[in-house]
């Protein structure tokens, strides 16, 4: 059983790092193409704070690189492979309707 958990724990990561709402919000928004900070601030409507925090860790997971311009950074996803997670989330979501969202153990609360 240790050994099952053991093989599946960077799957379990890779999953958890998308989990939170604001880091499923970049990885989105760099699905149409790459930003900067100010970009993904201004976009999101999040604190500058709160997208370089979540940043950090999507980098930290080999989510998402960045690329440096002069003093700017652009930031864009690290795998393409990430777009078709992204695709099958979307498609298997339009086919379960909103069974997922009224799930009582992960979704949301009315």
């Amino acid at each position: 059983m240790i050994a099952a958990q053991t093989r599946l724990q960077p799957a379990v990561a890779l999953f958890r790092s998308l989990a939170d709402p604001t880091r499923l919000s970049i990885v989105r928004r760099l699905a149409d193409s790459e930003a900067r900070v100010v970009d993904l601030v201004r976009d999101l409507e999040l604190p500058q704070s709160t997208v370089s925090t979540h940043l950090a860790c999507l980098r930290e997971c080999a989510l998402v690189n960045g690329r440096v311009e002069g003093r700017q950074i652009f930031y864009s996803l690290a795998r393409p492979e990430l777009l078709v997670l992204l695709s099958s989330a979307e498609g298997l979501l339009a086919a379960t309707g909103e069974q997922v969202a009224l799930c009582p153990r992960y979704g949301d609360p009315v």
